[in-house]
């Protein structure tokens, strides 16, 4: 690929990723719950982080450059909340909380990184085959946000997938363990079986390995970031056609979309009303999908910006001016 920029910008950009990717994956090693405290702090240091490389570019190249990159950043991490939302949809619709979500999330900004890498260069040449995947999706998360409005006093990630949706599916093409195996996404057939055993389980074929629920899950996750680099990656080459700085300010918008996400999820915990929010953010964002994948009407980025961050708005707001009654607490011996 031709970047435009000298091999040293290239150079600088890689130092700075791999450094900063290699700090995030080996403060977050242990996949303990991310708090609130913590996924700020990070956030912060992500945005600071894409304002020194602003910087960086000011000093050594030119104000142009630098003025690029900060509007493609600045685009991109607008986007993002949709793609975060639809996380949440995807997070519910497995009932995957907790440390898991971390494990799933930890890999899953690994892999968006690449496949944005490949988007991007790739232009917009494949951009036409994600009309039925986006309808199928836009279904989904509208479901999820339907489920989740209604509400639902399951705090505990599920451990028996049999009758879901994904595996269902997915069981046409692949061998999957329908039971949740610790935080492993494939487990040996072996290890499958004895705990088929154990458990009374009936396998449904004989195979070496098998996917579990959580391997899905992540499969959902990267799925649903390549399907919106097909509305992200050709926004930004609106902006600027230079590949550096459109994968520049793409993969600095990747990097703190994880924290980002894990505050709202901390967040929720105490806002009351939040969770509803959310949901109408889910119904917003299933039609946006679906109109914009049968052609019917594109809603304007700006537009959908203010929508999600009205809806969330109002969440927090409707949370402490009502903020309800507080449900007894019972301690769960693991």
């Amino acid at each position: 690929m031709e970047f435009g920029y000298p091999m040293e910008a290239v150079i600088v950009l890689a130092v700075v990723v791999i450094a900063s990717v290699w700090l995030d994956l080996f403060a977050h090693r242990n996949a303990e719950e991310v708090t609130f405290k913590d996924a700020l702090g990070w956030s912060v240091f992500w945005v600071v982080l894409a304002m020194a490389f602003y910087g960086y570019l000011h000093l050594r190249y030119s104000e142009e450059s630098a003025s690029l990159f900060l509007s493609g950043y600045v685009l991109e991490k607008a986007l993002s909340i949709d793609n975060m939302m639809v996380f949440v949809a995807i997070f519910a619709s497995f009932n995957i909380k907790g440390i898991l979500q971390h494990r799933i999330l930890y890999y899953g900004i690994a892999g968006a990184l690449i496949f944005r890498a490949i988007f991007v260069a790739a232009g917009t040449a494949l951009f036409g085959m994600s009309q039925w995947v986006e309808l199928l999706f836009a279904a989904i998360v509208l479901w999820t946000g339907i489920k989740m409005f209604g509400g639902s006093g399951d705090d505990e990630t599920s451990e028996d997938y049999s009758g879901h949706w994904s595996v269902r599916l997915t069981q046409k093409f692949m061998p999957v363990f329908p039971h949740m195996v610790g935080k492993q996404f494939v487990v040996s057939g072996k290890d499958a079986r004895a705990i088929a055993e154990r458990e009374g389980l009936t396998l449904p074929q004989r195979a070496r390995f098998y996917a579990t629920p959580v391997l899905l899950c992540l499969i959902c996750i990267e799925i649903s970031d390549i399907i919106f680099s097909f509305d992200s990656v050709p926004a930004i080459v609106a902006i600027t056609q230079e590949p550096f700085l459109i994968y520049a300010s793409v993969i600095f918008a990747i990097l703190g979309l994880r924290n980002l996400y894990f505050m709202l999820a901390a967040a929720a915990k105490l806002l009351v009303h939040l969770e509803k929010a959310v949901a109408l953010v889910l119904v917003f964002i299933a039609v946006k999908l679906a109109t914009s994948a049968l052609d019917i009407y594109h809603i304007d980025h700006q537009i959908s910006l203010f929508v999600v961050l009205g809806l969330i708005i109002g969440g927090v707001l409707a949370s402490l001016v009502f903020p309800g009654k507080a449900e007894p607490h019972t301690d769960k011996q693991s």
